[in-house]
């Protein structure tokens, strides 16, 4: 996506209009604007100068973000992520409000001029306030003052002219233009009166004079251009504190770093530094760029990052990322991303783009405001004529017109759903919730079902040892001494959690195995002190060593509570079972909970066989298990949750990345692959589980704010527009003056946009007011199951080819194997022949020997 700033939009009907027209560019796929940032994403493969060219064309200015001499302001920091590396290192003007100041300056010149104005116009007509003597008994002098004093405060806010009338002449009236006609039509209708007047004198019609007198509305024209004034001073300042997590995040950004080059420590901008470049970071220093620790060791608090305020320890060979906080240590490293590679640059590029993108529910909004402006601008006319129609005084008649222009507030519609949006993705930011677009943070809050990947999502992904039960005559530090000098030598992921324990309770290690050999499906076996040690599996075990039955009963526990029990023998005799098992995350029961208590249905997806699976899904809690779901299985399996309801999958692996994308959401967990992260919507930066569900509360309290600010975007007009034509007048005599009535409107988009900031109080993890939204899940189609008992199956893999041969068959929905029960548990979606499932199996070299 590539992204501009856009300059001269006032209200909704502008970034309506400038979507309109580049959107008609040739080569142009979609166009994003966003009033609350000033910024625009085009899609496509147009040029950069023909969307330019088509934005002047529309009435504004347009510049590619990060181009010098861009327009900054309350939004400039929604650039692309090189484009704020690059800028917040070289210039912190980057990140200044330009437009609060500017607009202050015009309001306190304004008011210099309007408070005399106001004494002349009300205090002095209505309250009898004295006056110098030759203003006193003048009523032209009075007259010439009001229309010199108004005129200067015409000048000083010349931009509601220059740009209401500039929308006006390109067919594009915006909200400047419904301030610059009420406005001109009070300058324009108190100068008759004022030539009227003076023909009144001339004449010596004194009494005309005084009716002259009562309809100026001068203070009215300045008026409204102050009170508007004020009330974009108000938006201005809101629209910044909306942009505060962005601008947070930018300000991380390291402008230097350390680096060794020829032995020696140089200091170098942030930009000199390459990948491969050796840096170092002494303790209470930022670093630079994210790299991997080579020497030395330390804490490092990633709380910028993730949000988690616990320092993190590292050691060689761990990663760091740019911007985290060096505690204790010195520490060199390599750098291993450096500019818009650096996980700060790709968080802040993921904040922009979503800022630059549009929720659904805006599409309402900007139906409304293309057609806002020009309905206002008919209903003003339509008021005068009644009126006049009616009988009344062109002052009154204009008077009401005027008060239609200066209420209506297509601001308000313009700014409801993007503020949300900004402040909601600034939560999430600080949180290590990232949402990648405005879409993903709406609908993230409507999902039904959450499918959850076991390994690395549910569980920790690192196998541990649970248990360690050495058999009779032999002691656990032997046992395990043993079994370490065995597991040495294996690459398997369980031989890790074993070698782990041993290391952290400090067996002996220098045991050599020799004529050492890994059997594939079984396990292992080698030489140590010329006695032969083997390890695997019950099977396996059982071919050199007597396993007695309490010894089977007990590895038949460990497997129910989803362990792995792994066996050792000595020369043909058992020295005991190592439990090994990929353990839960603290906070994944907890997690699962929350989801549940907000109605969502909670699956869990493994690979794992029906028992182990099972297990693991009791101790999370989830609602459903679905086990022996091959790596490209996940997929599928996403496919047909989509037909029960909306859809999330979270996960972390290379294999999750199809599924992730089937989903009607992905979200990503943090620690996992760049291709899994890349698939996502959402990713969550601190790879807990427990931020799926602040995830989906954030989205709902953004959602709800969004609602509230529509609400009152659209009642205040709905309200606002009746009272100001004067649709009440002849029931219950309410008539609003214009004066009043810009005021309304200088304070509609400010309480949307302050309404928006309270999210920035909201607390993502606080369960307590969740909501159980009902959810009309589709429940699944009656099924018959079949139980197939076959001989053959002896490891993981026999499971998998007979899975694969049965579930090939159009009528089974699953199948379920287990070559530990020596059985199949088929799904079927339809009536099947018992000889078909037979044949299915036995072409795959297994034997069966019943079906129930």
């Amino acid at each position: 996506m590539e992204q501009y700033n856009v300059t001269g939009m006032s209200c909704a009907a502008c970034s309506a209009r400038v979507e309109k027209a580049v959107s008609k560019v040739p080569g142009v796929t979609s166009c994003s604007v966003s009033l609350l940032t000033n910024s625009m994403g085009v899609e496509g493969t147009a040029d950069e100068a023909a969307v330019i060219a088509a934005v002047e064309a529309a009435g504004y200015g347009a510049s590619v973000k990060g181009a010098r001499g861009a327009g900054a302001g309350a939004g400039a920091g929604s650039g692309r992520a090189a484009d704020v590396s690059a800028a917040a290192g070289a210039d912190d003007d980057f990140l200044k409000d330009t437009e609060t100041p500017k607009i202050r300056r015009r309001l306190i010149a304004s008011l210099c001029f309007l408070v005399p104005l106001m004494y002349l116009s009300m205090g002095h007509m209505m309250w009898n306030w004295p006056l110098p003597e030759a203003l006193a008994e003048n009523h032209v002098a009075i007259g010439i003052a009001q229309l010199l004093l108004t005129g200067i405060v015409m000048v000083i806010n010349q931009k509601f002219f220059i740009s209401g009338f500039k929308g006006l002449i390109h067919g594009a009236p915006n909200m400047d233009t419904l301030v610059a006609l009420g406005s001109a039509a009070s300058f324009g209708y108190s100068l008759y009166a004022l030539f009227a007047m003076t023909a009144a004198q001339m004449n010596g019609d004194m009494a005309g004079v005084m009716s002259y007198m009562h309809e100026f509305y001068f203070e009215s024209a300045a008026m409204i251009l102050t009170l508007i004034t004020v009330g974009k001073m108000l938006e201005a300042h809101s629209k910044g504190k909306t942009t505060d997590a962005l601008k947070g995040l930018m300000k991380l950004a390291p402008k230097t770093a350390v680096i060794v080059r020829d032995g020696e420590e140089v200091e170098v901008s942030i930009d000199q530094v390459r990948k491969g470049d050796i840096f170092v970071v002494r303790p209470g220093e930022n670093i630079p760029v994210d790299g991997i620790v080579l020497e030395g060791s330390s804490a490092v608090n990633e709380s910028a990052l993730t949000g988690e305020s616990i320092p993190v320890d590292k050691k060689p060979g761990d990663a760091v990322s740019a911007a985290t906080l060096n505690h204790s240590g010195f520490i060199r490293c390599e750098a291993t991303r450096v500019g818009e590679d650096t996980t700060l640059s790709q968080i802040i590029q993921m904040v922009s783009d979503a800022a630059a993108t549009k929720a659904p529910i805006a599409k309402i909004a900007d139906r409304v405001s293309g057609v806002f402006v020009p309905a206002v601008i008919a209903i003003a006319v339509v008021t005068l004529i009644v009126w006049l129609v009616a009988g009344q005084t062109i002052g009154f008649a204009l008077a009401r017109a005027i008060s239609v222009l200066v209420i209506s507030c297509p601001c308000a519609l313009g700014l409801a759903t993007p503020v949300a949006i900004m402040v909601g993705n600034g939560m999430g930011a600080r949180n290590g919730i990232m949402f990648k677009t405005a879409v993903s943070l709406e609908e993230t809050g409507k999902m039904q079902i959450v499918a959850l990947d076991k390994t690395g999502t549910i569980t920790s992904g690192e196998p541990k040892t649970t248990d360690i039960l050495p058999a009779e005559e032999t002691s656990e530090e032997e046992f395990l001494t043993l079994a370490y000098a065995l597991e040495k030598k294996s690459e398997h992921p369980l031989a890790n959690a074993i070698l782990e324990t041993g290391r952290e309770r400090g067996v002996q290690s220098d045991l050599e195995v020799t004529d050492f050999q890994a059997v594939p499906g079984g396990g292992l076996t080698g030489e140590l002190d010329g006695s032969r040690l083997t390890g695997g599996n019950l099977k396996y075990i059982s071919q050199t060593a007597e396993v007695t039955d309490a010894v089977r009963r007990q590895a038949e526990e460990l497997a129910e509570e989803g362990k792995t029990p792994l066996f050792f023998a000595k020369d043909g005799k058992l020295l005991g079972i190592i439990a090994v098992a990929d353990v839960i995350k603290e906070d994944s029961p907890q997690a699962v909970r929350e989801l549940q208590n907000m109605g969502i249905h909670v699956v869990m997806l493994t690979g794992d066989n029906e028992r182990t699976a099972r297990a693991i899904g009791k101790q999370a809690g989830v609602d459903e298990v679905i086990a022996g779901v091959l790596p490209e299985g996940k997929e599928s399996v996403i496919r047909a949750l989509k037909e029960k309801g909306k859809v999330a999958m979270v996960g972390d692996g290379i294999n999750d990345a199809p599924a992730l994308t089937r989903a009607d959401m992905g979200i990503a967990i943090g620690a996992g692959t760049d291709i899994a992260i890349d698939a996502a919507d959402v990713v969550l930066m601190k790879s807990r589980l427990s931020d799926v569900p602040a995830a989906i509360r954030l989205s709902r309290a953004t959602l709800r704010n969004i609602h509230e600010n529509l609400f009152w975007a659209f009642f205040y007009n709905v309200i606002g527009i009746p009272l100001a034509a004067g649709v009440w007048i002849p029931i219950f005599g309410w008539q609003l003056n214009p004066m009043f009535g810009a005021a309304a409107m200088s304070l509609s988009s400010f309480c949307v946009v302050t309404n928006a900031l309270r999210l920035n109080w909201f607390k993502v993890h606080d369960a307590s007011k969740d909501k159980k939204i009902k959810q009309n899940v589709k429940k699944e189609k009656t099924t018959m199951e079949k139980t197939i008992t076959i001989e053959g199956m002896m490891c993981g893999h026999c499971e998998a080819a007979v899975k694969k041969a049965l579930e090939a068959l159009p009528q089974v929905s699953e199948a379920v194997v287990s070559h530990e029960k020596g059985t199949a548990v088929v799904t079927l979606n339809a009536e099947v022949a018992d000889d078909v499932l037979k044949k299915a199996v036995e072409d795959k070299d297994y034997k069966v020997t019943g079906i129930q």
